[in-house]
């Protein structure tokens, strides 16, 4: 697969992956741009031990952590404009309160969550964050039940 066919397949989904751990636009848009530099780079070094989707989704995953611990390292008043959820008026309600809401959760559920909202198996996720397939099942089921108990207290 050349490049440009992964970055126009994979682009949508890791922008929105991307979003889903910083709820800014235009830094989840930097970090995918940085993700497919990174996936450039190492394209020539891919192995094919595991789906080209699931390659990407790691590199994706990577940077976002790399970047959200970068953030926390620096003073709150040196945060970028948009890390406190600046969101665009285009968007709907719903949708801006679900980014926020996956923006909020620890780590390895924001992982998790962003994988499933893409459609990728519990197979995939599971060898994306180095956990068995069941521990996936079940903490897909507690972040949902989670994300819901937040939109019936949002909806109060």
């Amino acid at each position: 697969m050349k490049f440009e066919e992964i970055h126009e397949t994979y682009w949508p989904k890791v922008y929105r992956q991307c979003k889903g751990y910083i709820n800014d636009p235009d830094a989840a848009k930097d970090l995918a741009q940085e993700t497919f530099i990174k996936v450039w780079q190492q394209l020539p070094k891919f192995r094919n031990e595991s789906s080209i989707g699931t390659w990407i989704f790691r590199i994706a995953v990577n940077t976002c952590l790399g970047q959200i611990r970068k953030d926390k390292k620096m003073p709150k008043s040196e945060l970028p404009m948009g890390m406190v959820a600046e969101l665009s008026e285009d968007k709907e309600p719903e949708m801006q309160f679900l980014y926020q809401c996956i923006s909020e959760l620890p780590e390895i559920e924001r992982i998790i969550i962003s994988l499933e909202l893409e459609d990728l198996k519990q197979k995939e996720i599971a060898k994306i964050v180095g956990l068995s397939e069941s521990n996936v099942r079940v903490k897909i089921h507690r972040i949902k039940e989670k994300l819901t108990r937040k939109f019936q207290q949002n909806d109060q």
